[in-house]
This record gives C-alpha cells, structure tokens and sequence, in this order.
C-alpha cells in the first residue's frame, strides 16, 4: 500500500504515515551522498554529489557506502586538499569530464553555452548514476582574495543568474537536479562555519541575493543549498526569513533546501526554519530532531511538509533516471575545448605579438611549469578528476609543426633555491627566441575551499621570472592561471596577457586555439581587476574580527565600488580584447518614458571593422542622472554575444525591463522604480561606453517618505498631501485657522526632532495617543493611494 503511494505521488499521505524515526531518517541523509530508504514505505535512495564544472564520483563513498567518522575525515582532507591530492583524499575516484571552473567559464558570457554545460553535465550525472548535481555556485565575487571564487560566476548578479540559469535548465532537462548554492552570502572562507555576514539589507537585496532570485523564478531548480555563514546574526540554515520568507513565500522556490554539509547547528531549528534536507548523515543531529518530534518540541506538520518536498525530489528523480545513457568523452572534450576558447580573455595584445604566426614567429620558447603539468582547477569540494588533460606544450606543438622551432624551459620551481638558475636558463634561450610564451599562476594551494587567498600577487619567483624574460625580449606573452584577480607588476613590461584563470581539462587545446589564431578571443572579464589590494571595495572591513564581516561598501560591490570612488582598476569589469575591432554606433530607444511593468528596447548597430572573424559581448549599462537616492555611476542591466564576419554589420536590440532598475526601499520593505532621468549606455566593457541615450522613469511611489512618529519635521512638510492633514490635524486639535495652522507647520520645520516632539516643546500641548496613531495611519494610507492612481 505504501509503495503504491509512492509510486502514484501520494507524498503527503506517505509522510503521515511515517513514525518519527522515520521522519528523522527521511530529513536526513545517508552516508555521505545519498537520501535514507525505507523499505516498509517502498522508498528507494537518490544520489548526490559534487560539484559545479565537473561530477565528482567518489567509488569508496557511494558505492561502498562508507558513513560516519570516516566519512568526516574524508570530507576534513579534501577541504585542505591541493586539486592534484584530491583522489588521496576521496578515493579512488571515476573519470568525469573537468569544464572550465565558474571563473574562467563565465568569461565568455554565454547563456546559451551555458545551457550546453548543463545539458553535459546532466548525461554524465546519468551515466554514472548521480540523480542530483550540488551546483551551480554563484555567489558574489565580493573580494578576489575570496578562497571559492574560482567557482563562483562573477562581481554582478544579473551574470551570475544568467549563466545558472543555464547550467540549471540544461542540467535538469536531462532529468537530473540542480543545487543552487551557496545560499547566501558565502563571500570568504575565513571562519566560514561561523562567521557572521553583516550587510545591510538593501546590498543584501541588490547584490546578493539578486542572482538568486533570477535563478531560482527563471529555471527552479530542484534544490537550494543553504550556506554555512551566519547572515545578520542567524545562521542560513536556520534562518526562517531567508528559506522561507523570501525564497518560498517572495520567489515561489518549490524545491527542497539542503543544506551544506556539517552546515546545521540546532536540527529542530532549522527544520522549522524552512531546512528540509540535512547532509551528510549525522546520528546526532537525526537523533535531536526525533527526540523533538516526541517530546512535541516540534510539531509534525513542519516535518511532514518537508518530507513531502524531500520524496516528490526523489520520485521526480527516479522517474527522471536514464540507466545507459553513454559517456560521451570525446565529444564532452571537444566541448570543454571549446568553452575554454570562448572564455580566454585577451588583456594586452601590442604590436601583434598575438596570434603566433610562422611569418614573424620561426623561433617560439615556452617558459613555466604551467606549459606542461597545467593548472586546471582549484582545490575542494568541486574538484573533479578530468577523463584526460590537454598538455599545453603538446598542444602548441602541433600547431608549430615544420614551420616553427619549439623549444621549453622550466623556468622556475617550487624549491625557491633553484629558481635563480631556472631563471638564468630561461633569459639565455629567451635572447633567441622571437616570441616567447610564459605560464605563470597563483600559489598553489591557497586557491580553493577553506582558505582564502593571502595575496593577489602570482606563486613565488612568477613575477621575476616574467621580469628577466621581458628585460632580454620585447615579445613576451603572459599566459595566467589564477582563480579571480591578480596584480602585474610587469604588465608594461610584456607584449600580451592572456587570461585563462581555470579552464579545466581542455585548456591546453583551447588556448593552443586562441595563441594561434584559429579562434579569435572573445572573453571578458566578469569581475574588476584592482592596481593593488587596498583597492578592493570592502577592502578596510575584510575579512572581519570576533567573528563579524561587516560588508562596509554596501551596494558598491565589485565595479560599482571603483566608479563611486573614482579609482582606476588595473582592468574594468566587462573588459576583454579581439584580434579584430568592433564599433557601435545609432543607439536608439523604442520609448521616452517609462513606468512600472513597462520595459524599453534598446537598439544599436555593432560592425566588425577588422580582417578577422569574431565575437563582440556587448554591455548595456544604466545610470540615474537625477536621483534622490545613493546609487551606482552604472549598473550592468543586459547583454549580449554577437558574431560577425569581417566587414558585416548588425542591428542589435536589448531589452530592459522596468523591474530591473528598481532599487529596494528599506523603509517601505520593497522594490522601487524611482522617478528620474536614466542615462543608457552601450560599449565594450564597463569604462568604455561610446553610446548613450536618455530615458524618463515616471513614477509616484517613494516619492515622498511615509510618515512616522520619530520622521522629522522637514520630511513631513516636503509632501503636500502630508503636510494638508497635518494642517488639518492641528486646526482640530488647537482650534486655529488653515493660515495660522500653516504658520506653525512652518515654525516647525527646522526642528531636528521628531513632529510630535516638535508639536508638544513648541506648542505646550500633549496630543492624545490615539489621535496621533489614527492621524500617522491616514496620512500613510493617503500617501500609497496617491502613488497607485
């Protein structure tokens, strides 16, 4: 009967029917990556695990179903595990195809390459047997010191919710979960599990949860994941205004919340928090939340509703399961080939040092380490064992072939003794050579989960290795592997900069592609790149102390932050260059106006001036002109990647709708579109926008304050509609004309205290109570009718 009701959906019928040790085991997981079954109830397990550019399939974890204390050891080492020690940590692990991690990906833009990603992700989840995949990641890259930003999309939400919703739709379309984490606010690994974030609710709406929020209406996805970080002084996992009030009751999430693992402190909690789903299996916690469930701490009803959510998950799940569907390796390759050469951000190019041609390049040098053991990923939970890595140096070979003359050298080390003599070598075939191309990356091992970054400079010996290079050879070219931002004391020095970050298991062969020519460059940062440390918006407030992160710059994350305060970055958001040219040019607006529910479509036509195919990203950008609000210089509102032949010209539209250039109103608790002239702007990247044109938000709502007992006198007299009832309130109360009413409303106004403080010092009389509440209630009503007519 039980089995029936499973397989017919009867869930909330089933969950009722479960003891609370049955309860407990349902909200709980099992081992490490798997759902408890239940055999009387006929419900099977479902099969979780990491992560966001790869499936991470442990064989000693999953399939010999190792729990406990070993499970948490396991969980302990990979944490502090380098990428290349992972398997010391996990297991032995399976084969799974390693894409270009969340940094590096996101650099190409692509929503629709995005949704490819997913669409891979979900065959090789079916293959091996996984129903649901504990990714993507996108929060805020709020600090490029951050130790999980290599998974992690970007600085600007409205990329990160794009490019997830993506992944997502791609990866549930084959049938198999997604776990949008990490929600929220999961900015630094600095006492990560305790750490409480302290933002101020309006960054909190606009930037941080902002990428949620479009992820979860546009693709909803089957889970959310809670993070380990205290949020303004509550714990994610058991803060019932984030899981509940917002994501449910505000954005309509469905799904099941998991939380991170270990992630729970208090299990009865977090379930009436809005928590459904506690992993990894933990006898404590289960046994806290049964012994709450008997003692009637807790009611059933809370459990049994996130029961129902936890077996619709696994019904949609084992529906969903595609027993031999096929490891598409060859192709997955191709494909992570190709993400990596969309996602390459070209950062310098001067006197076409790029693309390597056999004209001007007959002797090429390769320097670093990098060229043949590649960096590829960053270290953690995420990190995938790739089905086979493309060695940069093979890679660059094939493409010399008989026309070039190859040749590598080490160039540096790890042991800080040999580094001087490795340098020395590298100079002397350098002085040789008419181009030469050098892999550098950040220190390995501070580039991943449980530590952040201790510097934005490059490994030790890096920078003087590019140094000597550029001091006997005018044509150096800087190949960087790196999670987010690093500095470039040499930048004047070299030729060309390209920028991989992690680019997974393919980037030898795409970056093969791009040095050569035989794909143009087409990536852009999605992030700022500082001068220098301190440069970092939030920079004086990170990473925190007693266990508090107060985020200081408020909604002046990331570009935000450099244009407020006027600092030149080392390179914008949104920059990145082609070995063509595009121009924009005709800009032009549907409409003049606009209001609330209405959205504005923004045209331009983008040409291609140079020899070579490529690709453009183009950036639309807004700016208030006339606001009474703090506001960004420009905020990033849409984009778009267009290819064109050379010499080809295309219209371009983007549509903006009104929602997104709301700002969110403390005082009223909601999304404002204020009254205003908006500047629109269109270009390459955030610090070169060669077009603009003008828009006219109309709009009533916020236009004056809603009034209050503590609102001083000048706010209340500034709205016509406020200041009539007072005036009406004080000829009733003091028995005065309209004129000598307005007269001592105006006697008021500069009183730095509260109105009714003002009122009772200046007049000597002490209004009633009642009459003041009745009096604040009908002005605020008035105000909000005013606005909606």
């Amino acid at each position: 009967m039980s089995t029936a009701l499973f397989q017919h959906g009867e869930f909330l019928s089933l969950a009722k029917a479960m003891t609370p040790e049955e309860l407990g085991d349902i909200l709980s997981g099992h081992g490490m990556w798997k759902t408890e079954a239940n055999a009387r109830l006929g419900i099977p397990p479902i099969v979780m695990t990491d992560g966001t550019y790869g499936v991470r399939y442990s064989i000693q974890q999953i399939e010999q179903d190792e729990k406990g204390g070993q499970d948490f050891e396991a969980f302990l080492n990979v944490v502090n595990q380098r990428a290349k020690d992972v398997e010391v940590a996990w297991g032995t692990m399976k084969p799974a195809t390693c894409f270009p991690n969340g940094s590096s990906f996101a650099c190409s833009w692509d929503v629709e390459l995005a949704h490819t990603l997913g669409d891979a992700l979900g065959k090789e989840c079916q293959h091996l047997g996984v129903n649901l995949l504990l990714g993507p990641g996108i929060n805020i890259r709020r600090t490029p010191l951050g130790g999980r930003s290599y998974e992690y999309y970007s600085e600007d939400p409205l990329i990160g919710g794009e490019i997830a919703t993506g992944v997502i739709n791609g990866l549930q379309q084959r049938g198999v979960g997604a776990s949008l984490k990490h929600f929220a606010c999961n900015n630094s690994e600095v006492e990560r599990t305790s750490m409480d974030s302290v933002i101020d609710e309006r960054a909190l709406r606009e930037i941080y949860l902002r990428g949620f929020e479009r992820a979860v209406k546009q693709s909803q996805p089957w889970t959310v994941m809670s993070s380990y970080n205290r949020l303004n002084g509550v714990h994610t996992a058991e803060n019932s205004w984030l899981l509940t009030d917002v994501l449910r009751s505000e954005w309509g999430f469905e799904g099941v919340v998991v939380a991170d693992w270990h992630g729970i402190k208090d299990r009865p909690a977090s379930l009436l928090a809005g928590n459904d789903l506690d992993m990894p299996e933990s006898e404590t916690r289960k046994a806290s939340l049964i012994k709450a469930l008997k003692s009637g701490d807790v009611s059933r009803e809370p459990a049994e509703q996130s029961a129902e959510r936890i077996l619709r998950l696994i019904h949609r799940a084992k529906t969903a399961e595609q027993p031999g569907t096929p490891m598409e390796t060859d192709a997955h390759h191709r494909l992570a080939r190709r993400m990596v050469a969309e996602s390459i951000v070209l950062l310098k190019n001067t006197d076409s040092a790029l693309p390597l041609e056999a004209a001007s390049c007959r002797r090429l040098l390769i320097v670093g380490e990098g060229a043949k053991k590649p960096v590829i990923q960053g270290s953690g939970c995420a990190t995938t064992t790739p089905t086979r890595v493309d060695i940069p140096y093979d890679e660059i070979l094939r493409y010399c072939g008989d026309a070039m003359t190859l040749e590598w050298r080490q160039g540096t080390s790890e042991d800080a003794s040999q580094q001087a003599t490795l340098r020395e070598e590298a100079c002397a075939a350098a002085r040789q050579a008419d181009r030469v191309v050098v892999f550098v990356n950040s220190e390995d091992g501070y580039d991943g989960e449980g530590s952040d970054r201790r510097t934005l400079g490059l490994a030790q010996g890096h920078d003087a290795l590019i140094s000597a290079l550029a001091a006997v050879n005018d044509r150096v070219i800087v190949v960087l592997a790196n999670p987010d931002a690093v500095v470039m004391p040499w930048l004047e020095q070299v030729s060309a900069v390209v920028e991989t970050f992690y680019a997974g298991q393919a980037m030898g062969g795409g970056l093969a592609d791009v040095l050569f020519g035989e794909v143009n460059p087409c990536g852009k940062l999605t992030v700022t790149f500082p001068q220098r440390m301190e440069d970092i918006p939030g920079w004086l407030s990170y990473p925190g102390e007693n266990g508090r992160h107060y985020y200081s710059e408020g909604i002046f994350v990331g570009y935000r932050g450099y244009d407020a305060r006027r600092i030149e970055p080392l390179f914008p958001f949104g920059f990145g260059l082609s070995y063509s040219q595009f121009t924009y040019s005709e800009i032009e607006l549907d409409r003049d106006s606009l209001r609330e529910g209405e959205a504005v479509n923004v045209s331009f036509t983008l040409s291609n001036t140079g020899a070579r195919a490529g690709k453009e990203i183009c950036q639309l950008y807004s700016g208030y002109q006339t606001t009474k609000r703090l506001r960004p210089v420009r905020e990033l509102r849409a984009f778009c990647k267009v290819a064109l032949q050379p010499g080809e010209q295309r219209r371009i539209t983007l549509t903006v709708p009104a929602s997104d250039l709301r700002y969110y109103d403390t005082g009223r608790q909601q999304w404002v579109l204020e009254e205003g002239r908006v500047s629109l702007s269109v270009g390459p990247n955030s610090r070169e926008l060669p077009l603009q044109a003008e828009l006219h938000c109309l709009s009533k709502v916020a236009r004056y304050r809603l009034i209050s007992r503590d609102t001083q006198p000048v706010f209340v007299l500034e709205n016509p509609l406020a200041r009539e009832y007072f005036n009406r309130f004080l000829q009733v109360q003091l028995s005065v004309n309209a004129e000598d009413a307005d007269r001592m409303l105006e006697h008021c106004k500069n009183s730095f205290f509260s109105i009714f403080t003002t009122f009772d010092r200046r007049f000597r009389q002490r209004f009633v109570d009642d009459a003041i509440e009745q009096l604040i209630a009908t002005v605020n009503r008035a105000i909000v009718e005013q606005e909606t007519e």
